[in-house]
């Protein structure tokens, strides 16, 4: 076989081919094509090109690139996420306010009685939760007390009821510290900050500082999942951003017991951690007068 010289080859490369198209019925030319191998070489890679700048240009220039995997940039992802959780809030507050209207239609049509309507089931502002006692709050804390009237735990001055007093209420108290981790934000009343934020690994448990009962487990939008336990000597603690609920309202829990595990729910948690408020006679206190966060 004798080779191919250098002019043969490129003498073939240029050399023209017609592709003709022709009618049917007629055989008249319709359209024709000139193409050397060269040229139909080049056309391709030059289609080739334009084909890939123009996929570049449409990923890099429009929100379709959010849709491939690895183009999805850390802002898109965060909004993702911060959208996700405001859904699920609304989808939070919409059912407590279906619960609401459907308790509110059942009292109109006689079918329920108001003292039926769940606690969990009102719709719930965490900025004005009201922490003040009504009569029946007053009645059972009134009768609590009496029943620990004579609890080792208690002090002496157990009749006391005025602010100047909480010291002598809690000398033989043994206040369980909520959670384990570290203090993230001090109490502060000029900032409507009512409690202690303490930061804390994912689901650890959150013990209830003293004996007493749980007199309230919901949810809030920005709160997320709430619990609060009544205490002796006018005492109640109240744990926020919780993962998981462990009791529920009207149950009795022992000091140091879990009931809740650290979360980050809510839309003012940025992170996991367990927000721990103190309140003394319808009043916050501050946590760390009592408890030894350190």
């Amino acid at each position: 076989m004798s080779k191919i010289t250098s002019s043969e080859f490129w003498g073939k490369m240029r050399f023209k081919y017609k592709l003709s198209f022709l009618n049917e019925n007629t055989l008249e030319e319709v359209f024709a094509l000139r193409l050397s191998r060269l040229s139909g070489l080049l056309t391709a890679l030059l289609a080739a090109v334009v084909l890939i700048a123009l996929t570049s240009v449409v990923i890099i220039k429009t929100p379709i690139r959010n849709y491939l995997p690895g183009y999805l940039n850390s802002e898109i992802r965060t909004e993702m996420i911060q959208n996700a959780l405001k859904v699920d809030s609304l989808e939070q507050k919409l059912l407590v306010q279906t619960k609401y209207l459907n308790n509110v239609s059942a009292i109109i049509r006689g079918d329920m009685k108001i003292e039926q309507v769940r606690l969990q089931d009102t719709v719930r502002d965490n900025k004005n939760i009201d922490f003040s006692k009504s009569k029946a709050t007053s009645e059972f804390v009134k009768k609590y007390e009496e029943e620990e009237k004579y609890n080792i735990s208690r002090s002496g001055g157990g009749n006391a009821t005025s602010d100047d007093n909480v010291q002598t209420q809690t000398t033989n108290l043994m206040f369980y510290r909520p959670v384990k981790g570290i203090v993230s934000s001090e109490f502060d009343l000029r900032q409507k900050h009512y409690g202690i934020d303490i930061a804390a690994k994912p689901n650890e448990p959150a013990l209830s500082t003293l004996k007493g009962t749980v007199i309230f487990t919901g949810f809030d939008a920005d709160a997320g999942n709430i619990i609060c336990v009544q205490h002796a000597n006018g005492y109640m603690s109240v744990y926020k951003h919780n993962a998981k609920l462990l009791k529920n309202q009207g149950e009795a829990v022992s000091a140091g017991e879990a009931i809740a595990l650290v979360g980050n729910t809510g839309n003012l948690s940025s992170g996991y951690h367990l927000h721990f408020e103190l309140w003394y006679n319808g009043k916050p206190v501050n946590p760390a007068e009592y408890i030894n966060f350190n």
